[in-house]
């Protein structure tokens, strides 16, 4: 393209301060160095983990930054040593690494990478070492992806080549919300047929962990979430009862054990709130029962009687639903594809990238599932 190797201007949402509206600025991204991969981004969903780094983790180190880690695009131009990757190629780009040399890469027993962002930088959610810069001075990558932005660089180890008739405005979900909640159940977890389950938190996760307790053959889903308008949703991907914790003058995992004669298989929190954590520890049977946290904090700590874990009870944490990611993501789209997992049931809302703060608010009030920002043609 006759991009390569040039910087290129273009519009992103710049996140320059904690819980301050995200602002559209002229940025300039510079070509991909060695191993790098330059891409144009066309859609990108807005996902909770988003809102957390505005507003809950309030970390100023994470300033100024471009948000957005759920998007797909067609790869622009590559540096020097890309081999797998050309100009025009689908794309997804991945929060998640795999480099495929790293101690962890190479274990069956993780999805975890070495060479992640997340290895060092954890806290403030992005490397220092940025392709941004706007008003002359370095804008961070968030999880090191940024597709807030029409155009982004990032290594050739965080990057899945996908079908070339993949719709992109639908697959870009299945880099974050949808992989993660989808694979807790059916990678973490182990949902196994006939068990019964429990899901806490209906957002687009939450949703994506039903679909996967259903694919795996539970006999009994429980949806559970303070917002009943979510019931009908849930329905959708597979969810046969629905429970409202405010409904109840005892605790949901007292009236879990009771409708499943002393609790369920499996439970999946995905909220990402301590408290709903040990809730859903606590409305595991004794014995065998395993609960997954899959919802994102890191802002509080967790507690719960050892009793729990003595009993046989097992607590496990996911990281996009355990799936490789480079290997997993490419699979993930033809499994949408040929229509053994939804994705288009998520979408509630499409705007430009103009409209981005309209989204992030109806995330944060719970007005959406997905809301898709189609960032270029």
């Amino acid at each position: 393209m006759a991009t390569a190797g040039k910087v290129i201007k273009c519009r992103a949402a710049v996140a320059w301060e904690p819980t301050a509206p995200l602002k559209m600025e002229e940025i300039e991204v510079a070509p991909p160095q060695e191993g790098e991969i330059r891409i144009k981004v066309v859609a990108t969903g807005v996902c909770h983990t988003d809102l957390y780094h505005l507003f809950e983790g309030k970390d100023k180190r994470g300033f100024p930054s471009v948000l957005g880690h759920e998007g797909a695009g067609v790869v622009e131009s590559v540096g020097p040593g890309v081999t797998d990757f050309k100009p025009g190629d689908k794309v997804i780009p991945l929060f998640l690494s795999q480099c495929g040399e790293c101690k962890f890469c190479k274990s069956p027993k993780t999805n975890l990478c070495d060479r992640n962002w997340s290895s060092k930088y954890y806290d403030i959610m992005s490397d220092p070492i940025t392709r941004f810069t706007c008003r002359g001075r370095p804008i961070l990558q968030f999880m090191g992806t940024s597709t807030f932005s029409e155009y982004t660089v990032i290594n050739q180890i965080a990057v899945g080549k996908i079908d070339d008739d993949a719709p992109l405005d639908r697959v870009c979900l299945l880099s974050c919300g949808i992989s993660t909640g989808y694979g807790a159940a059916v990678n973490t977890a182990g949902v196994t047929p006939g068990s019964v389950c429990a899901v806490f938190g209906l957002g687009a996760v939450g949703l994506a962990a039903v679909m996967g307790c259903k694919n795996a053959g539970a006999s009994r889903i429980f949806a559970v979430d303070i917002n009943e308008e979510k019931f009908e949703k849930a329905k959708v991907f597979g969810a046969t009862e629905f429970l409202n914790p405010k409904a109840y003058n005892k605790p949901i995992s007292e009236v879990l054990a009771e409708m499943t004669n002393g609790g369920v298989d499996f439970s999946l929190e995905c909220v990402g709130n301590t408290e709903v954590m040990r809730t859903a520890l606590e409305s595991c049977v004794k014995g065998w029962g395993v609960s997954v946290l899959v919802g994102w904090t890191d802002v509080k700590d967790f507690s719960a009687r050892p009793i729990q874990l003595i009993s046989g009870k097992t607590w496990k944490g996911s990281l996009f639903g355990g799936f490789k990611s480079k290997d997993s993501v490419p699979n993930l789209v033809c499994d949408y594809m040929s229509g053994k997992i939804k994705l288009d049931e998520f979408i509630t809302h499409k705007m430009s990238l103009e409209q981005v703060n309209d989204a992030v608010n109806l995330m944060k009030t719970g007005q959406c599932i997905r809301c898709i920002l189609n960032i270029s043609k």
